[in-house]
């Protein structure tokens, strides 16, 4: 269960994650292009902080102790305070509102204010690259185009419209009952909200209450809860968006007495888009403590709201009592034990993998190294082994322009006094006159 002011007036950025294994990653290039349409429409509401930045606390006017129901009461009073509706002919009252919105997206989000509270406003600088939008500021094409690059898998989040969230602040809202152990089906249109009161009794609050909603049309949509106001109205207190399980898209709100947990499917979605790895890493990163775990006896409200980019989106909503499933509800409170575990012990087997990796790498790149060196070692021996021949002899005086080393040896010995192939020659080229007459006379005769 994600906490829902925020999202009140201007969309938060929120840290990143992993999508459940139905998303498709999306690619640097329609992350770019969705920034550049947005920027170029005018109607980017995306997690931009303020040109001049200054100490969250100090916009909220809270201490660095204060608890998250104190920033959230804070953020709630100067929201309404600077709200653009209400000082329409006060631009300053605009730049303060986007000043408390970002400062409370900050603080209201636990890892961002832990990075906050260590190292400030770098630690935040590559947070929150995935947008939020108010698609009720959009006009059809630009909605056109934001449902386009939600296809592709670029993480668009979107805020609960502002008319909704002033009719159900000003108690204007029609409210339904919806009985627990029941369940009611209906249609929601984009950018509206259908409220329901759900109400408990005292045993029903000790065994616990769990409201779900889902679509097998797969409709986008958000389980909002709201909490009653000093004035009769309902604020926004929790939402939770529909995710992708399995054959529909389901949200829920689970109050067990034992801390539940919630899994926000946007942390940190850039680092992963970045290192792959970190997909896996990080999956579990993004489970954070629901803020509420526990319901009192009366009428609480709940409402679906229409998530959609064009079309109506279709859902069922049930209310019931933990006490028709107290296994489930121990099964659940023990694979939440044993998912934290996990990702405690996944955050020390990254350090080790991230190790084993660098040795592997540099293991690698020395056997590359070595195996380059024997090559040419062995090479270079058998060029030395090569030049053990007299063909090269040969060859090198040929290319000099003296005669061949072979011909001067037969010459040489042709030529021997010892052999006497001197006297010999010269006796074979005297031609004898007489002896040459004479054989012609015997052929024919």
């Amino acid at each position: 269960m994600r906490r829902g002011i925020v999202s009140r007036f201007l969309p938060r950025p929120a840290a990143s994650s992993e999508r459940p294994q139905t998303r498709r990653e999306s690619s640097p290039a329609a992350r770019a292009g969705y920034c550049s349409l947005m920027a170029s429409s005018g109607k980017m509401e995306g997690p931009s902080a303020p040109a001049l930045r200054r100490d969250p606390y100090e916009v909220l006017s809270v201490s660095r102790d204060s608890s998250d129901q104190e920033i959230k009461s804070a953020y709630r009073k100067l929201a309404l305070k600077y709200h653009p509706d209400k000082n329409a002919s006060n631009p300053e009252a605009s730049e303060l509102f986007k000043e408390v919105a970002y400062s409370y997206s900050i603080l209201s989000d636990p890892e961002k204010r832990r990075q906050y509270d260590t190292a400030g406003f770098e630690a935040l600088e590559n947070e929150g690259m995935d947008m939020e939008i108010d698609l009720s500021n959009l006009g059809t094409v630009n909605t056109m185009f934001a449902a386009l690059f939600s296809k592709l898998g670029v993480p668009i989040k979107t805020t609960v419209s502002p008319t909704v969230l002033e009719e159900a602040m000003n108690g204007t809202v029609t409210v339904r009952p919806l009985p627990v152990g029941t369940s009611a089906m209906g249609k929601v249109e984009k950018q509206s909200a259908h409220f329901f009161g759900v109400t408990i009794s005292e045993e029903q609050t000790h065994s616990g209450i769990v409201v779900r909603v889902t679509s097998v049309a797969q409709s986008k949509f958000k389980l909002l809860f709201f909490e009653q106001e000093v004035n009769g109205g309902y604020g926004l207190a929790l939402q939770e968006d529909s995710q992708k399980t399995g054959k529909v898209t389901s949200a829920g709100m689970y109050f067990l007495h034992f801390q539940v947990y919630r899994m926000d499917s946007t942390v940190n979605a850039l680092a992963m888009a970045k290192d792959p790895e970190a997909a896996f890493f990080k999956r579990l990163e993004g489970l954070q403590p629901c803020e509420v775990s526990t319901l009192k006896p009366g009428t609480h409200i709940f409402a679906v709201y229409g998530d959609n980019f064009f079309k109506p989106a279709s859902y069922t909503i049930e209310a019931m009592c933990a006490k028709s499933y107290e296994d489930t509800t121990e099964r659940l409170k023990e694979i939440e034990a044993k998912i934290l575990e996990k990702r405690n012990d996944l955050r020390q087997f990254e350090t080790e993998y991230r190790k084993a990796l660098a040795r592997f790498q540099e293991a690698t790149t020395r056997y590359t190294q070595e195996k380059e060196a024997v090559d040419d070692m062995l090479r270079e021996r058998d060029d030395i082994h090569s030049s053990f021949t007299t063909e090269r002899t040969i060859t090198s005086s040929l290319g000099a322009g003296s005669s061949s080393s072979r011909y001067p040896v037969e010459q040489n010995k042709t030529e021997s006094p010892e052999n006497g192939n001197i006297d010999g020659r010269e006796k074979s080229t005297k031609k004898k006159w007489f002896n040459l007459n004479l054989n012609r006379s015997d052929r024919r005769a």
